[in-house]
């Protein structure tokens, strides 16, 4: 099982696109308190629409709470981190993988960061142009990684629509 953790998400917009790759993958979502936004917000619902009964969402009060619940391989997605996503291996299907993703304006804490170093995963990009990547595309660009080398395992690889616009 993949799970999208989101520590301290600040952006309404960002969660709520999360939430929808979340539902479209059947991928667990995990939110780390306090939040930037009201959990009702009216925007935050906006953007995952009519899906959020669909989100198989797990609150935690702190980073301490997530860490005693998870029960699988850790990940935390940075661009300080060394390792690049797709060069990791994400193929076990027994094993729940986690991956991590800061708050949009500072990140991890850097003493946390330090203590996984050996997790930490970056998504390749030009630091001299961008100060970082979207998180709702940071989240989708690395479940369907991981997605990908777990062959899309419970996800519909074709489908027929009754109104096929390619029939």
């Amino acid at each position: 099982m993949n799970h999208i953790v989101l520590f301290e998400p600040r952006i309404h917009f960002n969660t709520g696109n999360i939430a929808r790759t979340c539902a479209a993958t059947n991928t667990v979502l995990h939110l780390i308190r306090p939040f930037g936004f009201e959990i009702t917000d009216k925007h935050l619902k906006r953007a995952g629409l009519d899906y959020w009964d669909k989100v198989n969402i797990v609150y935690h009060d702190n980073m301490e709470d997530f860490m005693a619940s998870m029960d699988g391989k850790l990940y935390l997605v940075s661009k300080f981190a060394e390792h690049v996503y797709s060069d990791v291996d994400y193929t076990n299907t027994d094993e729940n993988h986690y991956f991590l993703l800061g708050r949009e304006d500072t990140g991890l804490p850097e003493a946390f960061m330090h203590e996984h170093r050996d997790e930490c995963i970056r998504i390749p990009m030009n630091d001299t142009h961008v100060r970082a990547l979207n998180l709702s595309n940071c989240a989708c660009m690395i479940v369907y990684e991981a997605l990908r080398q777990q062959a899309f395992t419970g996800l519909e690889l074709v489908h027929t629509y009754q109104n096929d616009k390619l029939k």
